[in-house]
């Protein structure tokens, strides 16, 4: 049985949007935030219970289903959905291993929201799009898995077949651009239609995105102005659900994607290809973490399930060969224990992975080193969204809707459970102080 994939769903400095309200991060402007690192600065609460109010602030229904992720900028929080005409859509979560997409040809109501970051109140949303959807689902994935992102003047909400759409921070549509049918199902059975899932990022004046689908699979450059294309690269792939990740390293800043056929960096200003390996693990969701001078890459699904450790200075194909561990570029890697959904998280020296049944690991970022290993959930518990990061403490969100707050150390162990109440699939945010988190019917504002 295959598993799928649906969530495309990236410590690093050199891109970061925060601004210091003493130290706390206030701005988490795309999927994993600042640099896609998933690390804020500041304290968080470690102990709450959405089911009784404790330490919970507020909590906004939205209607639809989405497993897009919050992104925040100032006091405002966005976020989207997809509404089915049918009264009660399809979402089954655990885990399980069938191919199955979701039959629903209802008319669908793709939407953007903005909340009020501090009380929770929707100051606008707008439809993006009405119609039945040009791609099914999986009976896990939902038509809004691509995470928005923002640079504080342009909203880009991403419903992959049904369009990328710039919006400014009060709602008026400013663009918007049909990228063709964006079909990422399983390449060994292309009728299991899964959905799109890579997310949008931004750099400075630029939008990128990449789209790997069974057929043209492609990486792309727009204007976040009006939308027109800079430059768009051909990539021989099999579908992914990554979100590329922004490098701004000495001389040249690069898109880095994950792949099955091709890992590797692209020049953001040309498109042209800086370096590329060959991956072990198919159906690639996790997105490439960054620091100064070493990218990650993971993938948890296929013969190999590796974990990549590339230096930033690679240039040409870094591939390693049969039996290699490592080379030249390859600083290190692991195989049979990289993440299948989750992006792994870089705090300070230390890596941190989950497989999706629930098993967290520690690595040494520099050697690889294993520092320990633990079981978090039953065992028989999923866990989808990637983790997040602060003030010493990483927290993992299960799909039954149990937070696990795990310290930084070098021991394994679990500070606390916190229950939200609802299904959790989507990553959660962090701004001055309190943990946003998006569940199946609400989002969250978790603070003291």
């Amino acid at each position: 049985m295959y598993r799928h994939a649906i969530l495309g769903f990236v410590s690093v400095a050199f891109i970061c949007s925060t601004v210091s309200a003493g130290d706390a991060t206030i701005h988490w402007p795309q999927f994993r935030g600042p640099g896609a690192s998933g690390v804020a600065e500041g304290a968080v609460p470690t102990r709450w219970d959405a089911t009784t109010g404790e330490n919970t602030k507020w909590k906004t229904a939205i209607p639809g289903l989405g497993h897009s992720s919050p992104i925040i900028w100032g006091d405002k929080l966005f976020v989207t959905t997809a509404i089915s005409g049918k009264e009660n859509p399809e979402l089954k979560v655990g885990l399980y291993g069938n191919i199955d997409s979701v039959e629903d040809a209802s008319k669908h109501s793709y939407m953007v929201y903005c909340l009020d970051k501090k009380t929770g109140k929707v100051l606008w949303s707008k439809e993006a799009f009405n119609g039945v959807p040009k791609i099914k689902r999986h009976t896990k994935a939902t038509h809004a898995n691509c995470t928005p992102a923002t640079d504080g003047k342009h909203v880009l909400a991403f419903f992959g077949s049904e369009g990328l759409y710039c919006y400014s921070m009060d709602g008026e549509l400013l663009w918007k651009k049909d990228l063709g049918v964006l079909d990422s199902g399983y390449y060994v059975v292309p009728g299991a239609q899964w959905e799109f899932a890579a997310s949008p990022v931004i750099y400075k004046d630029t939008v990128i995105v990449q789209c790997d689908i069974q057929k043209n699979s492609f990486i792309s450059a727009l204007s976040i102005k009006d939308g027109k294309q800079l430059w768009r690269v051909d990539r021989d792939e099999v579908p992914t659900w990554s979100t590329p990740t922004i490098y701004e390293g000495a001389g040249r800043t690069q898109v880095l994607a994950n792949g099955y056929r091709h890992i590797g960096g692209y020049d953001i200003v040309t498109g042209e290809s800086i370096w590329k390996m060959n991956g072990l693990g198919d159906i690639p969701t996790p997105t490439p973490i960054v620091s100064r001078d070493m990218f990650y890459f993971t993938t948890g699904h296929g013969q190999g399930n590796p974990i990549y450790a590339v230096q930033s200075n690679a240039t040409g194909d870094v591939s390693l060969g049969k039996d290699e561990k490592s080379n030249g570029y390859v600083k290190w890697s692991h195989s049979r224990t990289g993440n299948y959904m989750q992006t792994p998280l870089l705090y300070g020296d230390k890596l941190f992975t989950c497989r999706d049944n629930g098993i967290q690991a520690c690595y040494d970022a520099k050697t690889g080193k294993k520092i320990f290993k633990q079981r978090l959930g039953t065992g028989n518990t999923g866990f989808t969204a990637s983790p997040v990061a602060a003030d010493g403490k990483v927290f993992w969100s299960s799909e039954e809707g149990d937070v696990y707050v795990v310290p930084v150390g070098t021991e394994k162990g679990v500070l606390s459970v916190n229950p939200m109440g609802e299904v959790l699939m989507s990553t959660p945010a962090i701004s001055e102080g309190h943990i946003f988190f998006r569940g199946a019917s609400h989002v969250f504002c978790i603070g003291k």
